[in-house]
């Protein structure tokens, strides 16, 4: 059961800014996880209603299992709730959404970093066949999809056109490569004020 009594966003009435500090987030890692230093990981450490999903296997993801530890995750939170999702972790937020129905309704946003284009190919890791074909519905809930112009899992104009698929508000942060510890994304205060202006104004949308 959820810590709150749940009540869809579009009847929580008049609602004003929040803080990161108040704020109920289900952090999303990819592919092999986020480490010690990753801005998401950091994050988790610096907000006290930052929870990380669980998941059985990080290296060798199962579509199936991942939606499904998400969704067991997001019913031991409190509502409202928004999704912080990197790389991999944003197509597991798609794919959830696009069978979770009316759960969704409690989800007030997600803060989408990074996605991977994945297609049929060679240069497909075979680990992430499962996640294909690409989750290309509109989503059901407000979205901010960040992307770089030189990341080399995700073209910027590929980017920009899977964003308009999406529904989400599209940010094209210049060039921070895969936006990761590699790419020299500690705690990331950039991206850290870009969630915050996210939540402030999706919750006063509602």
């Amino acid at each position: 059961m959820r810590a709150q009594e749940l009540v869809p966003r579009h009847q929580r009435g008049d609602r004003t800014k929040a803080s990161l500090t108040e704020t109920s987030v289900l952090v999303i890692p990819g592919w092999n996880g986020s480490g010690v230093g990753h801005w998401q990981t950091m994050w988790e450490q610096k907000y006290p209603h930052f929870r990380r999903v669980q998941q059985r296997n990080w290296s060798r993801p199962s579509r199936t299992d991942w939606i499904a530890h998400i969704e067991a995750d997001l019913d031991r939170m409190a509502s409202p709730t928004f999704l912080v999702a990197h790389s991999l972790g944003c197509l597991a937020v798609a794919h959830w959404a696009a069978s979770a129905g009316k759960k969704t309704d409690y989800i007030d946003g997600a803060f989408l970093v990074a996605p991977p284009w994945l297609t049929k190919s060679d240069q497909c890791p075979a680990e992430l066949l499962d996640f294909l074909p690409m989750p290309l519905h509109r989503l059901p809930f407000p979205s901010l999809f960040v992307a770089s112009e030189n990341d080399h899992y995700l073209p910027v104009e590929v980017a920009a056109r899977l964003a308009n698929a999406w529904g989400s508000q599209f940010v094209n942060i210049g060039k921070a490569g895969h936006v990761n510890v590699a790419s020299g994304h500690g705690l990331w205060p950039d991206g850290e004020a870009l969630l915050g202006e996210f939540v402030d104004q999706t919750i006063q949308r509602f």
